[in-house]
């Protein structure tokens, strides 16, 4: 069992009113990392009330929660641990009303001795999100509670700007968690504590020193079920607003006062507030050939299941330094990759044919993937005569620090973080409304799509896009096994 450090769990025990409860999220993410947070210590009491269209029993749902764990559980689940979480779990059918809802919420805060406070996770579609809001109002569930939602927050500034109003009829902004797993990842944390704790980095993080920023996140797999999600949604809505413009806020923020929720939100917040909107000649939208003929999908459909961009921000730090994003699904690779170029010294002294420059700039390279390693190039002198120059790497892994054991799984240190009020690694509406206007321009006059074939790394134009530059992606080399 994982050692909880004081302070890192919240205070009270929690009644967590899980919306979607059967569905895949649910089963493969949520349930098991409940189960781990609750049966590690790090909630001093915890009780879920399941909701979904499902018509079942509390018997039903335990025997749903135990396959989930069975199934997608990374830590094994012993009899006495699963009794006590099983003695946990209750249900109540969607249909069953607000009235049923309540009465369950009350025996579970009941079974506590003393104050409790309320988490409700929304694992639903988006047009399920408000009903459910309704419905937590209608129950009297708002008082001592934090509500989780899921992406997308819109599909466009008027959505976004509608939605965020009406749930504020009902919840607060503070007590409002949208999630992103992305930032809930420890390689994303460590972003934070390598800019603002090395004396090193900071001082050269800037347009000075930086020449350009790839943040890219490509992705083996097809839509699978998700086709007429897709649909409505594209790789932009998808992954670009929700992620990816998340991660770069982390990555151009200013130094916040502290590290504090509401000091890092506001860094965030500047960041979005200075980004350039974005235009459709900076974008190269593709769709993968066979995308037409998948169940669910147009035969005309004009959605991009890949997109490539360069977007700018225009402040001090970062004024002329250009942010290419690239995301896709059925590439090359699945990767999470954020790599930051660089600028060559102004004069070379080094004679022609020596190998300087000839391997692009030096980069530091942040993988995102929970393997958590970072990179360093730079060009170093070949052994022997002369002067001949190789590119080398100094590397990092989390596994070469023996606490991977320690690591939470992005939804677990999310769902903690709520429960906690920590909204460090959370969007705000100001925010996700400030990056939907950056987006109109793009929105109302998107390029066409580009074929291309699954397996590759998108439409060729994206080579257009980064010229005279090149992406980082593939590697040429690999990642060392830090197990060698």
């Amino acid at each position: 069992m994982v050692k909880v450090p004081a302070g890192v769990g919240p205070r009270y025990p929690q009644v967590v009113i899980l919306v979607g409860a059967t569905g895949d999220l649910a089963r493969r993410k949520l349930l098991p990392g409940l189960f781990h947070l609750a049966n590690s210590g790090f909630i001093p009491g915890c009780r879920i009330i399941g909701m979904s269209l499902d018509d079942m029993d509390v018997e039903a749902f335990r025997a749903v929660a135990r396959q989930a764990l069975d199934e997608f559980s990374t830590r094994k689940t012993t009899d006495d641990e699963w009794r006590a979480f099983a003695a946990s779990l209750d249900y109540v059918p969607l249909s069953a009303g607000p009235e049923v809802l309540k009465a369950a919420a009350e025996r579970a805060e009941r079974s506590f001795n003393g104050e409790c406070r309320r988490l409700h996770y929304l694992s639903v579609p988006p047009n399920a999100a408000l009903p459910v809001v309704r419905m937590l109002g209608e129950a009297n569930l708002i008082e001592r509670s934090r509500i989780i939602m899921e992406k997308p927050f819109g599909i466009d500034l008027a959505s976004s700007v509608s939605l965020n109003s009406k749930l504020h009829e009902v919840f607060d902004e503070e007590q409002i968690f949208r999630i992103d797993h992305f930032l809930g990842k420890e390689p994303a944390q460590n972003i934070l504590a390598f800019r603002f704790a090395n004396g090193l980095f900071e001082p050269i993080w800037n347009r000075n020193f930086i020449d350009h920023v790839q943040i890219d996140v490509p992705e083996t797999l097809g839509l699978g079920k998700r086709a007429g999600f897709y649909e409505q949604t594209g790789a932009f809505r998808d992954m670009v607003v929700t992620h990816l413009f998340q991660i770069l806020a982390f990555m151009a923020m200013e130094p916040p006062t502290s590290l504090e929720p509401i000091p890092i939100s506001e860094e965030k917040n500047k960041v979005f507030r200075s980004m350039l909107p974005i235009q459709p000649s900076d974008v190269v939208r593709g769709q993968y050939t066979g995308y037409r003929a998948e169940e669910g999908v147009s035969p005309e459909s004009e959605t991009e299941t890949f997109i490539a961009l360069k977007c700018s921000i225009d402040n001090w730090r970062w004024a002329g330094v250009p942010f290419y994003l690239r995301t896709g699904k059925r590439l090359g690779e699945g990767q999470r990759i954020i790599s930051i170029a660089f600028r060559e010294p102004p004069k070379s002294m080094f004679p022609a044919g020596s190998g300087v420059g000839a391997q692009g700039p030096d980069h530091l390279t942040f993988d995102l993937a929970d393997a958590a390693k970072m990179s360093l190039s730079f060009y170093g002198k070949r052994p022997g005569p002369g002067m001949r120059l190789d590119k080398a790497s100094m590397q990092f892994s989390m596994h070469e620090t023996g606490l991977l054991g320690d690591v939470l799984e992005a939804y677990e240190r999310l769902i903690l973080d709520a429960m906690r009020g920590d909204r460090t690694l959370f969007t705000t509406a100001e925010g996700i409304e400030r990056l939907w206007q950056v987006s109109t321009p793009l929105l109302e006059a998107p390029p066409p799509v580009r074929f291309y074939a699954p397996g590759s790394w998108g439409p060729n134009a994206i080579h257009q896009l980064v010229a005279p530059r090149a992406w980082r992606l593939p590697f040429e080399r690999a990642w060392r096994d830090p197990n060698r």
